[in-house]
């Protein structure tokens, strides 16, 4: 991979001039929170399949996949279709559209227990709202969330993401600066797969917990067998409304969601990335009673406000059904989890061959690796990981055409073909030896 060119049909500007560019009018000349390492930006201009292209037409095989919505690859010629249909029927009514209704209809329908959804923008908009809702149903205040799991960029939910320390639980350590300084006291945070912590910690604050948030695998770490359920009953008994966040997990792991892999309904479930197929679009979903709050017809005492101007927009609609229709056909999800798993194996394999010692996390068409040799149930012993042989990991891909986000995870599409895959696995091996080495 490492010099492949598509020139296409013109003259390509340099990726320093891009990057430069990019610089002058944007922080770090980073869209968000991520950015490629120093001295290898590149900015890119094109994606088809399972690759990008940057400015100067090299292509990279694409681990990112847009953060995980591109779970068909890109350009998919039925999302592409979709997506050019409705633009000639108009981008943006704000009213309640045809191609809203349809989506609605076929996720509800996906998750096999929830009533009603509103449709939001963002993943970070839809795990804010379901807070908003069951602080309104509860009359209470806290919630509680886990150390290591990330939720989105809102303040109630940026705490304790990435600690710099071992805090006592249930102490929550800010993420960023701007939080207001009282909100930490409305945030109690637990260690995940600890249940006996956590119900204490529920039975201690019941009064004044209004929701458990939890992403049923946190950050590629498998809930330990019981965890869930067990999560399910306390809140239940406590009258603590249970969020999952599945902005990343949804239709990903399995079609509707984690109830597949654990059995474990909650009671407000958050959406995002691949409902959109690409295009910015998340939903919060639940039970009847839950959703009844946010009715515009029934304004008043207990009306929970959630809104915004491009919720329900009909071209992401028109794309996350064109991309839920493909995930529907027979074997796609097969062809994704052997993706995954044969990658989580072969890895292995090749750190083990290079006596490096490595935790393969994954679920389905996830997956990443964790340079230490300490099993990883919870966000303290994946922080045993030698991030710096990561980091060096990272850049040892880049430069050999595959791009990742190595702080977060990999993922899979179905454009990422076996013939693709062996080529990935040559170079990781490449770039495993020159870490090794170093």
């Amino acid at each position: 991979m490492d010099g492949v060119v598509d020139r296409g049909n013109g003259m390509h500007n340099s990726n320093k001039d891009w990057v430069e560019r990019a610089r002058k009018v944007m922080p770090g000349g980073a869209l968000g929170a991520f950015a490629l390492p120093s001295g290898q930006e590149v900015v890119m201009t094109r994606g088809s399949g399972a690759k990008l292209y940057d400015s100067e037409g090299r292509a990279y095989l694409d681990y990112i996949l847009g953060s995980g919505p591109m779970i068909l690859g890109h350009a998919h010629p039925a999302v592409v279709a979709a997506v050019r249909a409705q633009l000639d029927s108009g981008s943006q009514f704000y009213t309640v559209n045809e191609v809203a209704v349809r989506l609605a209809e076929k996720i509800l329908a996906a998750t096999g227990w929830a009533d009603m959804l509103k449709f939001t923008s963002s993943g970070s908009e839809a795990t804010y709202f379901a807070l908003r809702l069951a602080r309104a149903a509860t009359g209470r205040d806290k919630i509680v969330k886990f150390e290591g799991a990330y939720h989105g960029h809102h303040d109630y939910v940026m705490m304790s993401t990435t600690p710099p320390c071992a805090a006592p639980f249930p102490a929550a350590i800010p993420d960023t600066a701007g939080i207001p300084s009282v909100l930490e006291r409305e945030v109690l945070i637990a260690p995940f797969n600890d249940l006996a912590a956590t119900v204490e910690l529920l039975e201690k604050h019941r009064a004044d917990i209004a929701a458990v948030i939890v992403e049923p695998g946190c950050r590629l770490i498998e809930p330990r067998p019981g965890f869930l359920a067990g999560l399910r009953a306390a809140t239940e008994r406590l009258g603590i409304v249970l969020v999952f966040d599945e902005v990343v997990t949804g239709f990903r792991v399995a079609y509707g969601g984690s109830r597949a892999l654990y059995g474990v309904a909650p009671d407000l479930i958050c959406f995002g990335k691949i409902i959109g197929g690409g295009f910015p679009l998340a939903a919060v979903a639940g039970k009847r009673e839950l959703l009844e709050q946010a009715n515009p017809r029934k304004r008043g005492p207990g009306y929970v406000y959630v809104s915004g101007t491009l919720n329900g927009n009909p071209v992401a609609a028109a794309a996350g059904l064109a991309t839920l229709a493909e995930l529907e056909r027979p074997g796609a999800y097969e062809r994704l989890e052997a993706a995954g798993g044969r990658m989580r194996r072969e890895i292995a394999a090749l750190c083990q061959a290079r006596d490096l010692p490595v935790q393969i996390l994954g679920i389905a068409s996830m997956l990443n690796l964790y340079f230490t040799a300490t099993p990883i149930h919870d966000y303290r012993s994946a922080r045993t990981e030698n991030s710096t042989l990561k980091e060096k990991l990272s850049r040892e891909l880049l430069k050999r055409g595959v791009i990742t986000n190595l702080s977060a995870k990999m993922y899979l599409s179905i454009a990422h073909t076996d013939q693709l895959l062996d080529e990935t696995l040559e170079i990781f091996a490449d770039a495993l030896t020159s870490v090794a080495d170093d």
